[in-house]
């Protein structure tokens, strides 16, 4: 359990459960308890000196497409206000200027990715712009989990349990 490991200087990477529910009209979230069910696990793993989390989750269904009405930003700010700490949302969560924020941070940096579910390698399945049903390639989908593995030193689920 996280309660076992040495986080001491490493970029922890966590999957948590931040599908929360929003207002249809604002997008205002309606309810904030999956967000706080993540910030034990989150505040434990930094004190015990993480040197940074990395936290990714989904939104809705995006059905592997990007769409701001799915969008984690006002996820990580609500975090940001909760825990009382600075929250970085990172408006992607792969590629390169991703790979690059998370690479180096500052000592107790919390970073929340944009929708996992904006990639259709997430789930391993899409629906085109023609509303068609595609798989992502075998290629991308490793692309997307080689990305995403550079992001943290050490993997922490948090979610869905």
């Amino acid at each position: 359990t996280v309660n076992d490991i040495d986080f001491t200087g490493k970029r922890v990477l966590m999957r948590v459960d931040f599908n929360v529910p929003q207002d249809k009209k604002t997008g205002e979230i309606t309810n904030t308890q999956r967000i706080v069910g993540a910030m034990p696990t989150i505040q434990l793993v930094l004190e015990k000196g993480a040197k940074s989390v990395v936290l990714m989750s989904h939104l809705g269904r995006p059905n592997g497409n990007k769409n701001d009405k799915f969008t984690l930003k006002p996820v990580a700010d609500k975090l940001g206000e909760l825990m009382n700490k600075p929250v970085t949302f990172l408006s992607d969560c792969v590629g390169e200027e991703v790979e690059t924020e998370c690479a180096d941070p500052e000592t107790g940096s919390i970073f929340v990715l944009e929708n996992m579910r904006y990639y259709a390698e997430e789930e391993g399945k899409g629906v085109n712009a023609e509303g068609e049903k595609f798989k992502p390639s075998e290629e991308d989908v490793t692309k997307f989990r080689d990305s995403l593995s550079k992001l943290g030193d050490i993997y922490v689920c948090d979610a869905f349990g």
